[in-house]
């Protein structure tokens, strides 16, 4: 990871002034980001239902990979409305991330919560709900567990389980109840059931247009895919090496944003596939500007690139990262916990 500069040009605190001008939404713009990201997958995956109707599963099974990264660019615009950062207008982004969640299979109003809940608590050691983050134990509370439930904490841990089986169960089961909120009225639970049904109504029309198999192998796997690059992206987003935690007194939010929210300086075209999610610092400095302008933030502010900057290849590294070192101020992995013993 690129060093970071010794002493920023500018506090934390004064950014969020500096950034202001950026939280305008272009409404031509933002039409045309949703026009270019959503026209796209649906061709995708009409060339790909009428390859497999000619039996050829496998060039569908392919097309499956651009279409996953069109559904996750479709995810960001979601994202962006959920923070009122695409329209101006509050009930534009609230119908484009309710129709966008059905084709993510992202209850909007219920993620939306959640995900505020996790820029309002984000390195917060002493706030780490569960809800919108990924389950992160300090060394001493890992050593507290009893041996049943360390083996757990290990097992949710492991690549294959935070990254094969986990985004499976987050979109298709968790995401399926209000998880959390369950007895915070029905306002979750309306969001989480109209996204199931309807959904479960989208799903259906098209196992009876094009029957069982093509679904399967088109838009399940197309959803498996981008649900399990969704999860990656929001787990170096904040488990990295250089990431900062800290406890109720020490934790400022903005300072956190800085310091505990990565640069994840991804190559072309994985950077517009992304909605340039990966300036995750400038986005939790400010979550109002749209993602099509995070990048003009940094051109403008280039002491803002180098903070927290993580490669492509250097983000993989971050996977053995799975517990907070109160004593040294890092994350560390489970060899390291032990070794320190």
């Amino acid at each position: 990871m690129s060093a970071e500069p010794d002493a920023p040009k500018t506090a934390a605190s004064a950014w969020f002034k500096i950034l202001a001008p950026y939280r305008e939404p272009v409404t031509g713009r933002s039409i045309f980001e949703i026009v270019v990201t959503v026209a796209p997958l649906l061709a995708i995956w009409v060339v790909a239902w009428a390859l497999h109707a000619h039996g050829l599963w496998w060039a569908a099974l392919l097309l499956t990979i651009p279409a996953s990264g069109f559904l996750i660019r479709l995810f960001m615009i979601q994202h962006d409305c959920g923070h009122g950062a695409f329209f101006r207008q509050r009930q534009a982004n609230e119908w484009v991330g309710r129709i966008a969640g059905v084709f993510t299979l992202t209850p909007y109003h219920y993620w939306r919560q959640t995900h505020a809940l996790h820029h309002a608590t984000s390195g917060n050691l002493d706030r780490r709900s569960g809800l919108g983050e990924i389950e992160t134990l300090t060394v001493a509370e890992y050593r507290a567990l009893p041996p049943l439930r360390r083996f757990g904490y290990r097992l949710y841990r492991h690549p294959l389980v935070m990254f094969g089986l986990g985004p499976i169960y987050v979109f298709l089961i968790s995401q399926r109840l209000p998880i959390g909120m369950m007895r915070q009225g029905w306002r979750p639970w309306a969001s989480v059931i109209g996204n199931s049904l309807a959904a479960l109504v989208g799903v259906s029309a098209l196992v009876w247009i094009f029957g069982v198999a093509p679904v399967l192998i088109v838009n399940v796997v197309t959803m498996v895919l981008a649900a399990t690059m969704g999860v990656w992206l929001f787990y170096v987003q904040h488990q990295y090496e250089g990431a900062a935690w800290a406890r109720t007194g020490q934790w400022n939010r903005d300072e956190a944003a800085l310091a505990g929210s990565s640069h994840y300086d991804l190559p072309q075209p994985l950077r517009w596939f992304t909605g340039n999610i990966g300036i995750h610092h400038v986005h939790h400095l400010s979550s109002r500007i749209p993602f099509y302008k995070l990048d003009k933030v940094l051109r403008d502010h280039p002491e803002l690139d180098a903070m927290g900057r993580l490669g492509f290849w250097e983000s993989f590294r971050c996977a053995r990262l799975t517990l907070w070192d109160e004593a040294t101020g890092r994350l560390v992995s489970f060899r390291e916990a032990r070794q320190a013993v």
